[in-house]
Order: C-alpha cells, then structure tokens, then sequence
C-alpha cells in the first residue's frame, strides 16, 4: 500500500436563484403623454349621404389648396389627455392613484395595460400587467364563468396547468360555483367584478391593476378585495397600482401615492401628504357650488347656490382654529327662485372622508324656512370636538317635507 495523498478539496460555492430584489424597479414611466383629437360637429341636424360625400370633397379640396393646408380647422381640437408624466414604481410597491374626474387615472391605466398607445415618451415593465379597469374586463359574454377563467389566464400568459392549480382558489374567492357554468352575460354587474378580480388576483400577474371598479361590489367584498391586494403585496411581493375616489382605502392600502391634475403629475410621495394635497387643490377653490332641488312630481331644477364658507372666529382669515376655540362657521348663498321647507347642514369628515359629526339648523329647535330670491346667511356655532389635524367639511341643504336635496 503506498503513502496517503489527501484529495483536493472542492470549494462549491451555490447561488441562489435569480429573482428581482425588492428595490428593483418593474415599471418605469418617461415623459409619457397621451393626445386625442375632439371633433366637433357643425350641423346638429339630420345628415344625408349626399352631405357626407360633399363634405369630403369639400374637405379634400381645402387639403389640395397651398394656403389652407396649415390653416386651423374649428371641428378639430386636440386635447392632451396626458402630459409629460414621469415616474418609477418598485417591485412590491401599493401605489395609489388619485386626482379629480378627468384627471387621466383611465387613460394611464389603459396605456400602461396595453390597451391604448401613447403618443409620446415610453414604459419599461417586468413580467406579466393583470388589469381591472371596468365591469367584466377580457370577459367573452357568450362563455361561462368557467370557460373565462381559462381565457383570462390564457391571456396573462399562464399555462393550463397552473390555471387548472389556482382554480378552486378562484372560484372560492369569487362566490359564483353556483353558476360557473352559465354564461358570464348573465351575470350581475357584482358577480361580473366578483369573478374578474378573482381571476387577476390569483393568477400571479407581476403587476396588478385596478380602477374604481370595486365599487361595484358590496361592503364585504371591497373588503375582501383590499385585504387580497395587501396579501399580493406584502406576501408575494407583487406590484398594485389602484385607483380610487375612496381616500380611506387608498390610505390604508397604500404606502405611495400619485396625483394627478388635469392630465399633468402634480404630486408623488407618502400617500398620507398626497391625499393632503389633493384635498388641499379642492379647498382653494372659488367656484361657487350649484345645489339643485329636485321634486317628486317635477324634473325642472330650483337652483340655490352656495356662494362662500367663512370661519367667523378666525383672525387671520384662514380656515384654522385653535383647539380650545369654538366653531363658527357662516354660509353665504343665492336663492334665484322660491323654495320652502329648507333645512340647512353641514358634515365634519377627516382628510380620508370618514363623517365625524353633522349638524343641521333645525337640531336646537328651529324650523324649517322659506325664502324669496335673494341673499342669505346661516350660521352655525359648536364646541370643538377635535384633535390637531386637518379636516374637510360638506355643505348642503334638503328639502324637510319632501326629504329630496336641493
């Protein structure tokens, strides 16, 4: 037997497998801008083909015409839905959209789904966009629930197996077994996003998206809903972006918020201080608020308007108080035509829109009024109730007999 000759050793070193760190961005939005072209029609009336052909030769004509090619057309204008949006969003980021009606949440959406272009600038994105825009999103009517389950994920790229594994979650989430197999075109509006959300929630999209349509849903399923997207983000580590006019689930969902204002970024930050904002855009308004009366026998409106909120017992003239300080609050308003009955109110409703209180003129024992076309004031006095902090208040008026707002 000859000497002993240890063997080398083999210093193996394992990698672990290849995956986005929890810093790395998935989605990257540069100058992104969105135009669409609004035609405006001339002729309200009824228009026969004859004017239809003449009209396009009248058209082409102007076109063929040196001096007129560059000429301002007035049945075309362009509106920039979008402008010059930037951002970037990280893997397992909650981002809250935010901003008015027609602030361009859609549009943003719809481009960064795929769904429509943009006209100018570019989106770098990572793995699979699971979308949920409006009622009944990539559903074919005429199939049944099951069949758009396998569709929907058909789609998103899956493979029939991993469909077939995450099925029963699917339909255990969406409550609809009892009707899986009847078309989708019978459903209710809430089953329609029951199961649509199912479907984008479990098929594992790297990034998911979600417009107002929850709202469709009743109390428990939004519920359901939002605690499902904090498990897609906190759990697997997955990317939401999620619009919404309720500010206390965008508060309580997200950690980073978007606002956008006409088309344009205003403001991207800690949700907390761009709902702020956004609140804070509304407040300086000075337009005044037209309030209509509606009766049970008529569809005329009795227009009142609110023409200014003052703080009576503010120094400064700014709507602060100090906690120590009572409320007093003054309304100032319009009547243009007669109305009876009135009732005067005004709610209290944190920054998220959580009511804290409501008061109405005739709470002490006052009755109702009526008052000829003219201006008014009505004032209201309360202790403080609240904590440091910023709050919203709601206006408005009703009519007592008929319990319709005005």
């Amino acid at each position: 037997m000859g000497p002993y000759v240890p063997k080398p050793k083999l210093n193996l070193t394992i990698k672990p497998e290849l995956k986005y760190s929890m810093s790395d961005t998935v989605l990257r939005v540069e100058n992104l801008s969105k135009k669409y072209i609004l035609r405006h029609r001339q002729n309200q009336g009824y228009t026969a083909l004859r004017d239809v052909l003449a009209g396009s030769v009248r058209s082409f004509g102007r076109k063929l015409r040196p001096g007129n090619r560059n000429a301002p057309n007035p049945s075309r204008e362009e509106f920039w839905a979008l402008k010059d949006i930037s951002f970037e969003v990280r893997r397992g980021d909650v981002v809250g959209i935010i901003g008015r009606n027609g602030a361009g949440k859609s549009t943003l959406l719809k481009i960064l789904s795929r769904i429509t272009p943009p006209t100018t600038g570019r989106i770098e994105g990572k793995g699979r966009v699971a979308s949920l825009l409006e009622v009944g999103t990539g559903f074919h009517p005429e199939l049944t629930g099951r069949e758009n389950i396998y569709l929907n994920g058909a789609i998103l790229g899956m493979s029939r197996v991993d469909i077939k594994r995450k099925f029963d979650e699917i339909v255990d989430f969406a409550e609809v077994e009892k009707f899986l197999d009847t078309p989708v075109k019978r459903y209710s509006s809430g089953m329609y996003v029951r199961l649509a959300f199912a479907v984008a929630a479990h098929l594992e999209p790297e990034i998911l998206v979600v417009d107002e349509v929850l709202a469709v849903g009743d109390a428990a399923f939004q519920k359901k809903c939002l605690g499902k997207m904090s498990d897609v983000a906190t759990k697997e580590g997955r990317t939401v972006l999620f619009v919404s006019h309720n500010m206390a689930a965008v508060k309580s969902l997200c950690k980073i918020g978007i606002l956008l204002h006409q088309g344009r970024l205003q403001q991207i930050g800690p949700v907390s201080n761009v709902i702020q904002r956004y609140f804070t855009n509304d407040a300086v308004s000075t337009a005044t608020i037209p309030i209509y009366k509606q009766t049970h026998t008529s569809c005329d409106p009795t227009y009142m308007w609110f023409k200014d909120i003052t703080l009576v017992n503010s120094s400064s003239g700014q709507f602060i108080v100090h906690w120590h300080d009572k409320i007093k609050l003054k309304f100032t308003y319009e009547v243009v035509q007669l109305v009876k009955n009135v009732v005067f109110g005004f709610a209290l409703n944190t920054l998220e829109g959580i009511q804290l209180l409501s008061m109405h003129h005739t709470d002490n024992g006052a009755e109702p009024c009526s008052f000829e076309p003219g201006l008014y004031e009505v004032e209201f006095e309360l202790d403080n109730p609240l904590r440091e902090g910023n709050y919203s208040i709601d206006i408005g008026a009703h009519d007592a007999v008929a319990g319709n707002l005005l």
